[in-house]
């Protein structure tokens, strides 16, 4: 009985953390995009400045 326990905690375990890994990846990409969008809009208003 406690092989399976531990084999349950543990597969438990792989799967919260991937689901955390795979949630900040995706949060990160959409950051990222969005940073490197806003900075494109910065450097147009600037170069449309001059």
């Amino acid at each position: 009985m406690a092989p399976l326990f531990w084999k349950l905690l543990a597969a438990a375990c792989l799967v919260w953390y991937s689901t955390i890994t795979v949630y900040i990846m995706v949060r990160g990409f959409k950051d990222i995009r969005e940073m490197l969008r806003k900075l494109k809009q910065t450097r147009n208003s600037v170069t449309s400045d001059e």
